[in-house]
């Protein structure tokens, strides 16, 4: 179970004075998997919430999953909403004879800014969840199966059970707590260690459905998230990157050859996510084209914010 919130992983300052912290756990991976830096406590456990969506479709893709790459980008995706991501879904879903209404995911307004602007007051849908294609994916798999359509994130499902058996594999670790995440699908505890672990895995993987599964991911990136979001902005830039974000502060890359950044940061914020990122691909002599905003007082830049890692 979780020990603490971990270590000042960034700091904040105004005028030389640190004005707030933010703690968490952080794991950074050579090429061989082994360990190049961590901060926290790395071996407790956290909800690695949508950083996993890699390996629940890599195991939907081992037990029958036949998608276009593009689709299953979006099988693993926390899409921003836009239109060119509800058209997808729906072809993922009309590909199995299903459509919307089959979908069992909670249901929401777009994620991205822009497109939550363009969906003004209507009322939240289950397409339009950050998570629709994931659930579609599902649906999908399970009829390729002859599995139950009702019943697909209930955790005994067998659509469930093959997705936790990839996971344990994929990190090495048995996956003991269970719950639900947001979207409603079975979200299994992990510790930031074996989170990175098995990103590293699939990374390096010679298994083809793990490389159909992260090359989807690579070549459509804008399913992945969305136009201009960092994960999006981040793979389009840097060859053979992948990348994943989760809510609540959680995080994933690996670069094609095997190096591989987690971490949680432990207030669920976003603010420490530009400067980790940043110090991790600076470390690994590589440009992502991520910007870090500046302390602002007034019109005058009067503090940081910075990492407190030595990479």
């Amino acid at each position: 179970m979780n020990q603490g919130f971990g270590e000042v992983l960034v700091e904040v300052t105004r005028a030389g004075v640190v004005e707030s912290e933010h703690k968490g756990h952080f794991v950074l991976l050579n090429k061989d998997g082994s360990v190049a830096a961590s901060a926290g406590e790395i071996d407790s456990v956290i909800f690695p919430r949508s950083t996993v969506k890699i390996m629940q479709a890599s195991a939907m893709v081992r037990h029958g999953l036949k998608l276009s790459p593009e689709q299953l980008a979006m099988a693993q995706s926390s899409h921003s909403g836009s239109q060119a991501h509800f058209d997808v879904v729906q072809s993922i879903l009309k590909g199995a004879g299903l459509d919307e209404s089959y979908l069992r995911n909670a249901k929401d307004r777009p994620l991205g800014t822009a497109e939550k602007e363009a969906w003004g007051d209507k009322e939240p849908t289950r397409l339009a969840h950050n998570c629709s294609g994931k659930h579609s994916a599902m649906l999908a798999t399970c009829v390729i199966n002859g599995w139950d359509l009702e019943t697909y994130l209930d955790p005994a499902h067998p659509l469930q059970v093959a997705i936790r058996h990839e996971m344990q594999e994929l990190s090495g670790r048995p996956l003991e707590i269970v719950t639900a995440d947001g979207c409603g699908a079975p979200l299994f505890g992990m510790t930031t260690h074996s989170l990175a672990t098995a990103i590293h895995r699939v990374t390096v993987s010679s298994d083809p459905v793990h490389q159909e599964v992260i090359s989807a991911a690579r070549s459509y990136p804008v399913m992945v998230a969305g136009v201009g979001r960092t994960t999006t902005v981040a793979m389009q830039r840097v060859p053979g990157l992948y990348m994943k974000d989760g809510i609540e502060a959680v995080e994933v890359f690996s670069m094609a050859d095997g190096r591989t950044c987690a971490f949680k940061i432990a207030d669920g914020g976003l603010r420490p996510f530009a400067v980790l990122n940043k110090a991790v691909f600076s470390s690994w002599g590589v440009d992502a084209g991520i910007d870090i905003a500046p302390i602002m007082g007034g019109s005058q830049v009067v503090g940081e914010v910075r990492t407190t890692l030595h990479l």
